[in-house]
């Protein structure tokens, strides 16, 4: 699946609020102060992981780069790339941080306006953005040879957090109300009908005007692309039917499973595993906006569904089978991201010694006190080995002694954006409150109490 493979690829290729400012940043020299309350060490963390999208953005769009590493080793010479998904999760961080009070909403207001200015001149394919632009011209850079046009996740987790920021604005100053309408255009300018590939009951993750359908990749589940369906049965404009969802995501009731891993059942079977679980991205990159709170359909209760894969990803770095250093009830999460040698979907079935922070701090909402224990471990106990400018670095191996300053946009998103939804539920509100995605819901035959 692509968050594992289409990311490893390329790379293998070319192998604060002012109770909590204690944190100095000289250079890359970061001292580490003990004794913060919860509430003030998930405040820490979450406004400086917020700097990533803020003070890290790429300066001419606004917009979250790719990534940025620290210790200066940019591996595609990427600096001014623009990542429509880390993009999407961005724009909620800037939400958050105007909500936090750790900008204001005017300045908040103004980069959104620079992002959507940006995003409303740069390549479209049929309504759906590329997976990676250029910042200085809008312009597509291709992720692989065939991956040239729309990627169409991609554009769903970048549609997920600008419907964020269109209800956050609504009902604000005549310049709020006048970005919310340019968003509505931009969210009703995304043709998912055209991404069925020809009329097929199913969702295709890429389109290029030069190779076509060539990519040959329909969107099943269950993975992280669920999000995806729930945009596009929510389009107003290019909607699809509720049978693209059943036969297309679900494989007519194909996606169903009755695992029991660790003590804790799964329902939904991810694809790619022999009734085991994947990467935790999964269980948070659709669940931004999505609240999974009480949502169910005819297939799972999703919120049973993302807490039992959280739990089974901590039970399971207790577990600790193949012996790896560091793993334990406070030190867990498995998920894409830098690894050792390149990149990998790391889950219990693809184990390599890397932790990845993002997978557990971003299952915070889900795991409140096992997540506050990895980020009490990673701030107190590995300190600078792990935390830098933009909150903790993406990756580490204790085994391996590696421990990269390196961060990737699309694994700090869902830190600021889930311990927010953890701590007010903003982001959930926000989306939840959009009449499209209440049809979109309804349409598939969800339950959710935002559908009362």
């Amino acid at each position: 699946m692509k968050h594992t493979s289409i990311y490893l690829f390329p790379l293998l290729l070319l192998l604060f609020c002012s109770d909590v400012s204690f944190a100095q940043i000289a250079g890359n020299s970061i001292s580490i102060k003990k004794g913060f309350t919860d509430n003030q060490l998930l405040n820490l963390v979450e406004k400086q992981t917020f700097q990533y999208f803020w003070d890290g953005a790429e300066p001419n769009s606004g917009l979250a780069r790719e990534r940025y590493h620290v210790d200066g080793d940019y591996l595609l010479n990427d600096k001014n790339v623009v990542a429509t998904g880390a993009t999407g999760f961005g724009v909620m961080a800037i939400i958050a941080g105007i909500d936090r009070h750790y900008i204001t909403r005017k300045q908040g207001f103004e980069r959104l306006q620079k992002g959507v200015n940006f995003l409303e001149k740069a390549d479209r394919f049929h309504g759906a953005w590329p997976h990676w632009m250029y910042g200085e011209t809008g312009k597509v850079k291709p992720f692989g040879n065939n991956d040239d046009g729309g990627d169409l996740v991609e554009t769903a987790y970048l549609a997920q957090g600008l419907i964020c920021v269109r209800q956050y604005f609504a009902n604000g100053n005549k310049a709020e109300r006048k970005l919310a309408a340019q968003i509505d255009r931009l969210y009703k300018g995304i043709e998912w009908d055209w991404y069925r590939n020809g009329g097929k009951n199913v969702l295709y993750w890429h389109w290029s005007p030069n190779v076509g359908w060539k990519m040959n990749f329909p969107l099943e589940g269950y993975n992280e692309c669920l999000i995806t369906y729930i945009m596009a049965a929510a389009s107003p404009t290019h909607g699809i039917p509720a049978a693209v969802y059943h036969e297309g995501w679900a494989r007519s009731g194909g996606i169903n499973t009755n695992a029991n891993i660790y003590g804790f059942p799964i329902k939904l079977k991810h694809n790619g595993t022999q009734n085991g679980v994947g990467g935790l991205f999964w269980s948070q990159y659709s669940y931004l906006g999505l609240s999974p709170k009480g949502l169910t359909d005819r297939y799972a209760n999703y919120w049973n569904e993302v807490r039992n894969h959280a739990l089974i990803n901590h039970a399971y770095c207790i577990d600790n089978p193949k012996h790896y250093k560091g793993y334990g009830d406070n030190c867990w999460g498995l998920t894409a991201s830098y690894s050792v040698d390149g990149y990998s979907g790391h889950s219990p079935s693809n184990d390599l010694g890397v932790i990845s922070p993002t997978a557990a701090l971003a299952s915070y909402p889900y795991t409140p006190k096992e997540s506050m224990k990895m980020i009490r471990h990673l701030y107190e106990d590995l300190g600078d080995k792990v935390w830098g400018k933009y909150g903790f670095y993406d990756a580490f191996s204790e085994t391996a002694n590696w421990y990269p300053k390196r961060y990737l946009g699309i694994d700090q998103g869902p830190i600021v954006v889930m311990i927010e939804n953890g701590r007010s539920g903003l982001l959930w509100k926000l989306f939840m409150s959009s009449p499209e995605v209440k049809a979109g819901l309804k349409k598939l035959d969800f339950k959710s109490p935002y559908l009362k």
